[in-house]
């Protein structure tokens, strides 16, 4: 099942005018080696596989891999829950592009929670603990969830790539995910929400917002307002590292915590006349 996903999320990206994919030395010989035996036959062909460290041709958003091989098993959100994280922990079209750690961070917290905050991806603390939103930001997030009376265990914490983007030497920098990282993991996403059936979702950071809506805006272009994903409200906000970087930033905190105050509204939770001073 593995190779025809690779060959059809291949043939998806080559359709959106994509000539170059970065892959990996064992991906690149296994497609090399079907297409000379002729073996796409039942599927359909790819393009030629470009060296692992050439850039892709464009940054414009390709359609996420078919996601009929996404398919959750269980009888309770954790255990369908459990069951993604399997797939993901090899999912073909991920590992096909050569630019992602072997690591997988998927999810934590609350499966049935009424809020799902996404992020990016994980970056170096998370890849350590293998959890979302840890470290100085994780910290950060902790605090604003605690403000809103939640605690980290009563939602639910995803990122929108499960594997931390790789970069040259890489120790504990970051990056930010390209394009075709955030496509390939999006059905998981998607099944994510489908199974928390979430009443708020919150786009933590720029990359996540533009993954899931498909908008180049700015962060404050798109805060400050209800979008939709998948029939659920989503409210975007800046990510918690954003806040850790402004020497000054109350009134950046400010903007963060309006737009949870928002979603504490839509939620129905409690709203206190101190909740409202906050950062003021």
């Amino acid at each position: 099942m593995a190779i025809p996903t690779i060959l059809d999320y291949l043939h998806q990206l080559q359709k959106q005018g994509v000539t170059h994919v970065p892959v990996n030395d064992e991906a690149r010989a296994v497609l090399r080696e079907l297409y000379t035996r002729g073996s796409t036959k039942k599927a359909r062909t790819p393009p030629e596989p470009a060296p692992a460290n050439t850039p892709a041709a464009t940054r414009n958003s390709p359609p996420p891999p078919p996601s009929a091989e996404i398919k959750a098993t269980g009888h309770t959100p954790d255990e369908q829950i459990s069951s993604l994280k399997q797939i993901a922990a090899s999912w073909p079209p991920a590992r096909a592009l050569g630019t992602l750690r072997d690591i997988m961070v998927f999810s934590c917290g609350n499966s049935s929670a009424d809020l799902m905050l996404i992020g990016e991806a994980p970056g170096y603390h998370e890849e350590l603990k293998a959890e979302p939103f840890v470290g100085p930001a994780g910290v950060k997030l902790d605090q604003i969830l605690k403000a809103m009376g939640l605690a980290r265990d009563q939602v639910y914490l995803s990122h929108l790539c499960k594997f931390r983007p790789a970069t040259r030497n890489q120790t504990t920098n970051n990056r930010k995910p390209s394009a075709e990282e955030l496509a390939c993991s999006l059905p998981f996403i998607q099944a994510e929400i489908d199974i928390v059936k979430p009443k708020v979702i919150i786009a933590l950071g720029g990359s996540a917002a533009e993954g899931l809506l498909k908008k180049s805006a700015k962060i404050g272009q798109l805060r400050e307002a209800w979008h939709q994903f998948q029939g659920i409200p989503l409210r975007v906000t800046y990510h918690p590292s954003y806040l850790l970087r402004q020497e000054d930033g109350l009134g950046e905190k400010r903007k963060v915590w309006e737009d949870m105050l928002a979603a504490m509204e839509k939620l129905g939770l409690p709203i206190s006349e101190k909740q409202q001073g906050y950062f003021k």
